[in-house]
This record gives structure tokens, sequence and C-alpha cells, in this order.
């Protein structure tokens, strides 16, 4: 399959301000206790029983979790998010966030909205941070979901994906998309969930009710996801709400091999070279085996796509590959598609 992507939304690059000292506190996102006992989900639903118990596990985080997604509108373009403190910090795609002390337009699961103010991203990753600013309508506190833990996930695993497609829309709740987790790196999260324009960085759930990941970008059908790891906001919290950016843009410079491989398989056998691709210049061939890139071990298609997204166009990097009998050695340029294929 290929290893590229494609953004949900274009949001339009701004410059980044100073922050108000008050979005710089020392606070520490909430880490979700261990889930109250439930009756255990088969992985493949084999009776009526079964569906009928999927479905209520669903409808319940559902009702659980929905008032805490909200719309974006930062700088004409629109995204979503999830609040995840009392307090109301809200956590979405950094592409969605744009650059840090921009004004936000928050739309609450009501249709109300609300000021915000964005916070720091991390290009790297695609992940961002907002601050809403002020209590909640009618006093009190906001209400919010946990983090999970993205780094415990495993492949097959139930997921809830909600976000505003297309923007919010009055009368209509957070469309519910079910699906499973198909592979897991350090800096990403593919799933089947389905998604489109509009649902960049909302969130994505475990069946516990808990933020496992947020959406960040299409692969090649809208039921190929990526998602950025809730762990990797756990990770740099400090920058986020300290209002720092960080990384490379990530539109207009996404790493292009031009090779697909099967996703699904146990090993990174490349199944298709694009023409004129650097796989192609480099003399990489349909059949090879990927073993190590910039001597790292690859055994899978998530492993190769975990280094490759850390990388940017101009790059040079090292493959070792297995060819029929041979073990070679292979330098390769990573070049740019603005298509945003792979």
């Amino acid at each position: 399959m290929r290893l590229g992507w494609r953004y949900i939304s274009g949001i339009v690059l701004g410059f980044a301000l100073g922050l108000a000292p008050a979005f710089t506190t020392a606070y520490a996102p909430p880490i979700a206790s261990a889930p109250a006992t439930r009756p255990a989900l088969k992985a493949v639903p084999e009776s009526l029983a079964d569906l009928r118990a999927l479905q209520a596990r669903v409808e319940s985080v559902v009702a659980k979790v929905s008032p805490c997604v909200v719309g974006l509108r930062v700088k004409g373009g629109q995204g979503s998010g999830v609040i995840i403190s009392d307090d109301g910090f809200v956590l979405t795609a950094g592409h969605v966030a744009t650059d840090p002390g921009l004004d936000v337009t928050v739309v609450l699961s009501n249709g109300k909205t609300v000021k915000g103010k964005t916070l720091g991203i991390n290009r790297n990753v695609d992940s961002g941070l907002m601050k809403i600013v002020g209590p909640p309508p009618g006093g009190g506190k906001w209400p919010y979901v946990e983090l999970g833990h993205s780094g415990e996930l495993q492949r097959g695993e139930w997921c809830v994906a909600l976000g505003h497609p297309g923007g919010y829309k009055i009368g209509r709740s957070p469309p519910l998309r079910l699906g499973r987790v198909l592979d897991v790196g350090g800096r990403f999260i593919r799933t089947d969930c389905t998604l489109v324009g509009g649902d960049s960085g909302g969130p994505l759930f475990d069946l516990d009710g808990n933020v496992i990941g947020i959406h960040s970008r299409i692969g090649q059908t809208t039921n190929d996801n990526m998602h950025v790891p809730i762990d990797t906001y756990r990770d740099t919290w400090t920058r986020l709400a300290a209002g720092e950016a960080w990384g490379d843009i990530p539109g207009g410079r996404r790493p292009w091999l031009g090779l697909d491989t099967d996703r699904d398989a146990r090993n990174c056998k490349i199944t298709q070279i694009e023409p004129h691709s650097p796989a192609e210049k480099a003399g990489l061939k349909v059949g090879d085996e990927i073993t190590s890139f910039d001597g790292d071990p690859i055994a899978s298609y998530s492993a190769l796509a975990s280094r490759l997204i850390s990388k940017k166009p101009g790059d040079q990097v090292t493959f070792e590959i297995k060819r029929d009998d041979q073990t070679l050695t292979v330098r390769l340029t990573i070049g740019r598609r603005p298509s945003g294929n792979p």
C-alpha cells in the first residue's frame, strides 16, 4: 500500500504571536485511571448478542464524550477538537491550530460559540493545543475527556472516531465512525475509521471513552487514516502549554519515496515502484525487501512509515534490502510530491 498521505484540511499558515502568561501554567494533562470492569468484547462479533454488546459499549462511549467534542474556526479554516481539562484545554491537529497565539472560535456541542487561543504546535507529528478563554456559559467547569495510552494499543482493537466533517452543522451531533486500529507507530496510529474534510483535529477514542489519538490525515481512501498518538501530547505537554512551535511545516514538505508495500505483511517487501520516483532513481525494484532504514531495523510497513515521517524532502537515507539471495545497500534522496501522494 502507499506510504504517503494528504492532509484533511487546507489551513493557511500564519505568523506566531506571543502568548499571555495565563496559558503557560504547570498544568498536567489528565491520565485515565484503570477502566472499570466491563464485559469482554469479542474481536469479531459471532452472534447477535455480540453485536448488541458492541453497540451498547459504543453508545455508552458516545454519550459520555460527545459534549467534549468541539468545532474550531481558525483564520477562515474549520476543524475539530476535544476538551481534555475542566478549565478548557483543547487538543487538535497542528495544521488546524496553524500557529501559536491566534484567535479561535470554539463551537460547543450545543452550537454556542466561545473564544479561544492557539498554544503550542509540534509540526513533526501534527499535534496542536488550544485554550478556551473564560468559563463555560452559565459558569461551572468544562466537560472533558481523559487521555488514554496509545502505546498500549494493539492491531485489531475497536475504536471510535468523532469530529465535524465539513465543519460544525447546527442540529447535527458529531458523526460516529466505528473502526479498528490497523497500525501503531511512535508517531502515528492508522485506522479504518472513515474521515473527511473538517474531521481534522477530532478525537479517536478507545471503548472505555479515553482519547487515544487526534485525526491528522487521510491515506489513499477515506477509510485509511492517520491519527496523532495521544502519548505524543503527554510527552511534549510542557512545550505545547508554553506556546512553542517546532518541527517542519507538514504542508508541502511531505517525504516521498514513490513505492508501495503490503501494509499487512510481516515484512516490508516492495510491491510497486512509481516511474521517475526517488525509489526508481535509487535502483530499488519490485520484490526487494527493505530490512533497514538508516541503520534501524525495518520489519513492517508501520516501522518504515514511522521512520519516514521524521524525514523531509532532500534528506539522504540508506536502505539495506534483500534481493533474491543478496543483501544490498542503497542510498536514496527523499523527494517531494506537492499533490501529497507517497
